[in-house]
C-alpha cells in the first residue's frame, strides 16, 4: 500500500499538483493562522475514513490525518458536515477552507478546485449481499443499483449497461442499509468503504469487484495558494515519514 501512495505521488508531482512557492503570496495561509483554526468540509458518514463513533465522536482516517496537519500548521481543527452533493460549491462560497474527505481526485472535479498530492488510493466497486451472485459487469443487466448522489461511485456507475435502475442517495449508508434489506440488489460505492462493511459486517456484504481505480486527495480553492503550499508540503512529510502509512494500518487493514 505505501509503494502505492509514493508512486500516486511521483505522478501528482509530475502532473503538477504541487503548488510552486512562487505562487504562495494570497495571504489564504495568513488568514487561517489569524483564525487559529483550520475549517474543513466532511462527508461525516463515511466509514472508515470519517464518520461518528458511539458517543457522536468524529473518528476515522482522514479526522486524524486532519488533526495532524492542523497541529503542525498550529492551529486548531474544525469540522463541517456537509452534503456531498454541494461540498465543491461550499467551499468555493467560503462555507470552510480545504475539503479533507476522501475526495477523489478527476479531470472535472479539477475545474474547480486544486487538489493536493494523492495521500492514498482507492478505487470504485460493486458491492452486493454476501449470499449474491453478481461477481462480474454482466451480471448487473437487469438489476437495481445504489449509489451516493454527486459521488464519482454515481458516475462509475452511469457507465455500467443494462442495468435495471439506478438509486441516488444523499449518503453511502443509506445505499448499505437498502441493500442489506434487499431494495436493491448491489450499490457501486468507494472501496474504502465497502472494505470497512465487508470487514465488519461479512454475514451481510462483500465487494464483488472494482469499476474504476481512484486517488484521492485534499481540495483547496484555487486562488489560496499559501494555504495549498503549506498542506502540500505538510502532506509530503507525512508520506515520507510513514505517517499515512500508520493511519493504513490503522484504519484500513485488518
Amino acid at each position: 500500500m505505501r509503494k502505492t501512495v509514493l508512486f500516486t505521488l511521483v505522478l501528482a508531482l509530475l502532473m503538477g499538483l504541487v503548488v510552486p512557492a512562487a505562487l504562495a503570496g494570497d495571504g489564504s495561509l495568513e488568514r487561517v493562522k489569524k483564525a487559529g483554526k483550520l475549517v474543513i468540509g466532511i462527508d461525516d458518514a463515511y466509514p472508515p475514513m470519517e464518520f461518528r463513533d458511539e458517543n457522536n465522536q468524529l473518528v476515522g482516517f482522514d479526522i486524524d490525518l486532519a488533526r495532524e496537519i492542523g497541529k503542525r500548521l498550529g492551529v486548531e481543527v474544525e469540522w463541517v458536515p456537509t452534503e456531498w452533493n454541494g461540498v465543491i460549491l461550499a467551499l468555493n462560497s467560503g462555507k470552510f477552507d480545504i475539503i479533507l474527505s476522501a475526495m477523489s481526485i478527476t479531470e472535472e472535479r479539477a475545474k474547480q478546485v486544486d487538489f493536493s498530492p494523492p495521500y492514498i488510493d482507492m478505487g470504485q466497486v460493486v458491492v452486493t449481499r454476501t449470499n449474491s451472485n453478481i461477481s462480474n459487469v454482466e451480471d448487473l443487466k437487469g438489476k437495481v443499483i445504489g449509489t451516493q448522489l454527486g459521488s464519482t461511485s454515481a458516475e462509475a456507475a452511469r457507465t455500467i449497461e443494462g442495468i435495471k435502475e439506478l438509486k441516488e442517495y444523499p449518503k453511502f449508508t443509506e445505499v448499505f442499509l437498502d441493500l442489506a434489506i434487499g431494495r436493491i440488489d448491489a450499490g457501486v460505492v468507494d472501496q474504502l468503504v465497502a472494505n470497512y462493511y465487508a470487514n465488519t459486517r461479512p454475514n451481510v456484504f462483500k465487494v464483488a469487484f472494482q469499476v474504476v481505480p481512484e486517488p484521492i486527495g485534499i481540495a483547496y480553492r484555487k486562488e489560496d495558494d499559501s494555504l495549498q503550499e503549506a498542506i502540500d508540503s505538510i502532506l509530503l512529510d507525512l508520506i515520507e515519514e510513514g505517517y499515512i502509512e500508520e493511519l493504513i494500518q490503522k484504519w484500513l487493514v485488518d
